[in-house]
């Protein structure tokens, strides 16, 4: 979407595929791998850092990221900011484990005067990190999780990779808006003049499987990227 809406900006993208999955690390070891991430990034030329992660967004007040020297945003800010603003007063709020025992969705929701059902929807990023869109065990998961939240006005969708299963998310809540947190964190990032830069040239970075991040994007989002480079930390 940022691409989209920023052709010339110089973009560095980075695939933390190789690191234990964000939220299985302590605080105290994901801020440290967070910040290690924004140190190599600025190293590597990077003036801003936005966090495209629900987990690692929970980390942001952390000392180890003022450290890091790079201005930061977050998705969780932009999401709760959207979701304060949107009319509803019944909120749904799926996303990670992690993420929703942080309780920041909840917590700031409530004092906002909104009602707030929350679903932890662990299993559905690794479905759409697989292109596993669809089908029966999709299908199932998806039943489970969003069926308490049939009675809500909106739904927060406080994980990135969740936007891969819009459609089958709205055929289950009719009627209900979604609130989408990519969409709200580009949204900020532009208020904060942030994407005013133009020339050079992109970077693919992952710690992971470079043919993996490329696939992984191309099942989940029909994105064509171009070579990753392997980038261990």
């Amino acid at each position: 979407r940022l691409r989209a809406r920023h052709p010339a900006l110089p973009l560095i993208y980075w695939s933390d595929s190789g690191a234990t999955p964000y939220g299985k690390l302590s605080r105290e070891a994901l801020a440290a791998r967070v910040a290690a991430v924004a140190a190599r990034l600025r190293e590597r030329g990077a003036s801003r850092l936005v966090i495209a992660c629900n987990a690692a967004s929970t980390v942001l007040d952390h000392p180890a990221l003022a450290a890091a020297g790079l201005p930061v945003s977050g998705v969780i800010a932009p999401a709760i900011a959207a979701a304060i603003a949107d009319p509803a007063r019944r909120l749904g709020v799926i996303g990670g484990r992690r993420t929703i025992r942080s309780g920041l969705y909840r917590r700031a929701l409530l004092a906002a005067g909104r009602r707030v059902q929350q679903r932890v929807a662990q299993p559905l990023s690794a479905m759409v990190e697989r292109g596993e869109l669809g089908g029966p065990a999709v299908a199932a998961e998806l039943d489970r999780i969003l069926a308490p939240l049939r009675a809500i006005d909106a739904l927060v969708l406080a994980c990135t990779h969740y936007t891969a299963l819009l459609a089958p998310i709205r055929e289950r809540l009719p009627g209900v808006r979604i609130i989408d947190p990519a969409a709200a964190t580009l949204a900020e990032v532009e208020r904060r003049g942030w994407l005013s830069g133009h020339g050079g040239s992109d970077m693919f970075l992952t710690t992971g499987s470079p043919t993996a991040a490329r696939e992984a994007a191309r099942l989940a989002f029909a994105a064509r990227l171009p070579e990753f480079e392997r980038l261990p930390l």
